[in-house]
């Protein structure tokens, strides 16, 4: 896993590095050009980093309150009551990052 990982992360710094590097044109033409792509592939990163840690956070939240309710089912509704919140509140800041993710794009 490790392997792959540090794989993925050499392509993925090669791709944004050597692109940019390799435009064959005017110095005012190649700045647009390679800060427009920066910008998007940061935008694009970021709302990808943004969803899979709410995925993974509204996951956990609910994995976590379905295995409490089956250890104590009388406190069920209060545990329901808390994760709604919770993943409330996870959806709002994902909400917000995709939105900053957005405005910077």
């Amino acid at each position: 896993m490790f392997k792959l990982m540090r794989i993925f992360m050499f392509c993925l710094a090669a791709f944004v590095f050597v692109v940019p590097a390799m435009a064959q044109q005017d110095a005012g033409a190649a700045a647009a050009v390679a800060g427009g792509f920066s910008m998007n592939l940061g935008a694009a990163l970021g709302a990808g980093l943004v969803i899979i840690g709410a995925g993974l956070g509204i996951g956990r939240i609910g994995g976590q309150a379905v295995e409490s309710m089956s250890r104590q089912p009388e406190a069920a509704g209060s545990i329901q009551t808390a994760m709604i919140i919770a993943a409330a509140l996870i959806e709002g800041a994902t909400f917000f990052a995709l939105i900053v993710c957005m405005l910077f794009n």
